[in-house]
Order: structure tokens, then C-alpha cells, then sequence
């Protein structure tokens, strides 16, 4: 496959299935501890087990995802609650990078999304819009990924908990 980029044809080819259809549990440097599962092209779900907002989880996310090269995928989305993700993903060296963007309110009391979000987009939405935005609290990690399984695609049953309520150890499993 010919993966040479140009000026008049600067798109990779777009073999996503080495992440569609995959979760994956990682490990920044910082020490938080996240969980994404790629249900498809458009979309994930995702838990946070520990961190700044440890005990979110999130259905249905739309995301852009796009391979940068062989075994090489970008994740990125922005979130109601104002909140953008960029994350890439390197499944075969178990390491990413995800850069996120949260807004000033989010830092100051990010308790208040530590929930099932898809419960509560308008709460979310009115948070943000009450924010402050500003200054963005900007947290660029590496992580580990520790395990990184493939489920299937469209599987509502892989992310269906809150972190909280899966048993002990549960996200300290490897592979």
C-alpha cells in the first residue's frame, strides 16, 4: 500500500481497523487513568477511572478519527461541556499522547461532571456557558496503554458502567 503524501494528495490511506472496534485502558504519566472503547469511525465511549474528573463516563461521543499513517490514529473531539480531546494512538508501541483542553471552569470544580454525562447534556451545556472559559487549563500527557483488546464494533455492553460500580481491579487488568 502506498502511503507517500503530496501537496495534491496530502490524505494517508484511512485503514482504521487496527482502533475500530477496540478498548483500550491507559495510564498518563500524571497518573490518570482512562478507558476508551472505538465503536465505530464517528464514535466512542469512554470512562475516566481516576484523575481530575475520575468517575465520568461518557456514551456516544462523535469524534474525528483519522489514521496518520500506518498504525498511527488521531482521536479528537469537543465535548458539551466545552471541553476538546486530542488524542493519538499507537496501539502496537502501547504508548499515545492526548492533549486536553478544558475550560476554567472544569478546573475549578471539576466534581460537577464526575457523572453519566449523556444524563445530563443540558446541565453540562449550562455549565459551560456559564463557564469561565478562560484561561484553558491545557493537560498534555503521554500515556501507556496497558490493555487493548478488540470487542467488536457497536457493542453498547463494552462501556455500560460507571467506573465506580465495575469490580476491584477491574481497569488494573493487562494484556
Amino acid at each position: 500500500m502506498d502511503t507517500t503524501t503530496s501537496v495534491e494528495h496530502p490524505e494517508p490511506p484511512q485503514d482504521l481497523t487496527g482502533i475500530v472496534g477496540h478498548r483500550f485502558v491507559y495510564t498518563y504519566a500524571n497518573g490518570w487513568q482512562y478507558e476508551m472503547y472505538v465503536k465505530n469511525a464517528t464514535t466512542i465511549d469512554y470512562r475516566i477511572h481516576t484523575g481530575h474528573v475520575g468517575g465520568r463516563w461518557v456514551k456516544d461521543q462523535t469524534v474525528d478519527l483519522v489514521a496518520l499513517a500506518p498504525g498511527v490514529y488521531k482521536v479528537s473531539w469537543n465535548e458539551p461541556t466545552g471541553t476538546s480531546v486530542v488524542v493519538n494512538v499507537l496501539p502496537e508501541q502501547r504508548v499515545l499522547h492526548g492533549t486536553i483542553f478544558f475550560p476554567r471552569w472544569i478546573e475549578l470544580d471539576g466534581q460537577k461532571t464526575v457523572l453519566f454525562q449523556n444524563d445530563h447534556l443540558d446541565e453540562m451545556q449550562r455549565f459551560r456557558d456559564e463557564g469561565p472559559t478562560y484561561p484553558i487549563y491545557v493537560v498534555p500527557e503521554f500515556a501507556h496503554i496497558t490493555l487493548f483488546e478488540h470487542v467488536g464494533e457497536d457493542d453498547e455492553s463494552v462501556v455500560d458502567t460507571a467506573p465506580g460500580d465495575l469490580p476491584a481491579g477491574w481497569a488494573d487488568r493487562t494484556n
